[in-house]
């Protein structure tokens, strides 16, 4: 038996009006939504952006990148499940070996960036979607991904109105604080590559944290909304929030053997700050261990997305970054900004840069998820970058919790060995309510 895709209706009357109005031959374009061992949802569906040099080819390189971009712009629990390609009728068998081609490589190209990976019992299926252009008619099929040889396999495609107002959204605030030693052999062009290896335990001290949800301690087999209203007028959920702690293990437990290695290193990178993440599960009997993992997930996602990003830019311009003799230099990471998705109940996100304006946002949310928003919408507020005061470090001796300061900011700073960890600060900034985010990342360059 195939799987079942249940799609919010909006995502019926966006497909026919690109397939209207795009004047190609073949449109692509991405399926967003969230995976679930029953059924699977589709919330929005977001075509691939034209290039400057129009063909009515498909370019697998450039739907790559774009799914490469949306999957950076997706809160927890959600993400790319698919492709869809609108095609004239006498093309369906090419469609679907094109549509097969782009099912995995997308899926490819997006898990490369994580950091981590789908665990074997969880959903692997990925949806390919053949629109007749003519006919409207659709045709839908699901590959597993993990398979490289894998045939399609019927699916079903049901339309639903409002099928994602009412799910459950967890948020949590967590502190960063890690020391990454940089080798002496890396280049600076390597920086990133030298980060992603750091943090390799922590994600792992990540993954077996265990969560207060709402103050209260929860079973992992528990469903979620056990003891959650419904509406009066119908048999949906209130939307329900859930504000997370998440504690860190007494032991930390590691598949690998310790063994001790002694390196010569260049510097330390030192990541420090709070980061605000949110992620969102759908209202079909969901248990506590897949809400939380969803968060967890964002936790990850966000901090390496940051790092890559930062990196992405230095090397596209890395003059700009550095002048020559400078022993240390700081640069902000992108925050945070949070964007409602019409019609649903969840929200996306972007990152914006210290130079970047409001408008920078707007035109990105344009470009890749073809939605236009207004300044307004755009929630600049659960991350704040502004000035820093140097000031000594809160610490919570007595705690394992990790906690968010409500006044604490972020700082990404790397050292030479011979540092001083007493001249070691870390920026605070006064903002009531308010969880601050304004990483500062800071890269040793030796001279000649």
């Amino acid at each position: 038996m195939g799987r079942t895709y249940f799609v919010e209706d909006s995502v019926e009357q966006y497909l026919q009006h690109i397939l209207d109005t795009s004047g190609k031959a073949c449109v692509t374009g991405l399926l967003i939504g969230q995976c679930s061992p029953q059924r699977d949802f589709v919330l929005l569906a977001v075509r691939t952006p034209p290039k400057e040099t129009q063909s009515d080819e498909v370019d697998e390189e450039w739907v790559v990148e774009h799914a490469t971009q949306v999957s950076r712009m997706l809160p927890g629990g959600l993400a790319v499940l698919g492709v869809f390609l609108g095609a004239a009728p006498e093309l369906s068998v090419q469609a679907q070996n094109i549509l097969r081609r782009l099912v995995f490589a997308v899926e490819k190209s997006i898990t490369k960036a994580r950091l981590w990976k789908l665990a074997n019992d969880e959903v692997h299926d990925r949806v390919a979607l053949n629109i007749s252009s003519e006919t409207k008619k659709v045709l839908c099929r699901s590959f597993d991904v993990k398979d490289p040889k894998s045939s399609a396999k019927p699916a079903d495609w049901k339309y639903q109105t409002g099928l994602s107002a009412s799910w459950p959204v967890l948020e949590c605030n967590v502190e960063v604080d890690l020391q990454v030693p940089v080798p002496a052999d890396f280049a600076n062009r390597e920086l990133d590559k030298c980060i992603e290896n750091g943090l390799k335990e922590w994600v792992r001290l990540i993954q077996q944290c265990s969560c207060i949800l709402n103050g209260k301690v929860m079973g992992l087999d528990k469903d979620l909304l056990d003891g959650t209203k419904k509406k009066a007028s119908s048999q949906q959920f209130v939307q329900q929030p859930f504000v997370v702690q998440l504690l860190r293990p007494s032991k930390f437990k590691t598949d690998d053997r310790s063994t001790a290695l002694v390196q010569k290193s260049s510097g330390t990178v030192v990541l420090k700050g709070v980061v605000h993440c949110k992620a969102y599960i759908h209202t079909n009997k969901p248990k506590v261990k897949d809400a939380v993992q969803a968060l967890k997930r964002d936790v990850l996602n966000t901090v390496a997305i940051r790092s890559q990003m930062l990196f992405e830019d230095f090397y596209l311009d890395p003059e700009g970054y550095t002048e020559k003799g400078a022993r240390t230099e700081e640069y902000p990471l992108p925050k945070r900004v949070f964007v409602p998705l019409a019609g649903t109940g969840v929200m996306i996100c972007d990152y914006m840069f210290k130079d970047e304006a409001p408008k920078d946002i707007q035109f990105r949310i344009k470009e890749l998820l073809d939605l236009d928003v207004k300044e307004d919408q755009l929630d600049m507020l659960l991350e704040i970058d502004s000035a820093i005061k140097l000031a000594p470090k809160t610490s919570h001796p007595q705690s394992n919790i990790v906690v968010a300061e409500p006044e604490t900011s972020q700082l990404l700073e790397m050292f030479p060995d011979d540092y001083n960890p007493m001249q070691l600060k870390v920026g605070v900034v006064i903002a009531a309510g308010v969880v601050l985010f304004a990483v500062v990342f800071s890269v040793i360059f030796f001279s000649d």
